[in-house]
């Protein structure tokens, strides 16, 4: 699939991302009802939008907790100068793995990730110190969420 430039996306546009990342199962034709347009015009929008690349897949959202997902942990990294990208391309490859980031300030590079058990965790954290290039690490356990929220507004 080709990917045309964005364009920012009006008010329609907007509305038709709230409800597909409210329940991105509902149907076309629910969301043409909703916002009383043609169900073609809520189809046009979102293989446009899809063209894109502003709407980049569907997918369930699950309850890591209830998965298992014991241990989540947020790992801070620092690399040796010109190899940040190589680094990250192989941490993201790691199980467990979901959110790779390039950041600014002491730290290159933060790793969200989420692990059954201490076993998982602990393997994890030794694999990162043992990567080729990783100067220094921080992780952190999370003890409690507070808010996690994948939606943006469009």
């Amino acid at each position: 699939m080709s990917r045309t430039v964005a364009h920012k996306p009006d008010e329609l546009d907007a509305k038709i991302l709230e409800l597909l990342q409210r329940d991105a199962r509902t149907s076309s034709r629910e969301i043409a009802k909703r916002l009383r347009v043609a169900t073609g015009t809520v189809s046009a929008r979102i293989n446009r939008l899809t063209e894109e690349g502003i709407i980049r897949g569907y997918t369930a959202i699950l309850d890591g907790t209830k998965l298992g997902y014991e241990f989540t942990v947020i790992t801070l990294i620092q690399v040796e100068g010109g190899h940040l990208v190589e680094v990250e391309r192989e941490l993201a490859k790691v199980e467990g793995v979901g959110s790779v980031y390039d950041i600014t300030g002491e730290f290159d590079a933060a790793i969200i990730a989420r692990f059954k058990d201490r076993a998982f965790l602990d393997a994890f954290i030794k694999s990162i110190s043992a990567t080729r290039y990783v100067r220094r690490t921080v992780t952190s356990v999370v003890l409690n969420v507070v808010k996690e929220e994948l939606r943006i507004k469009a």
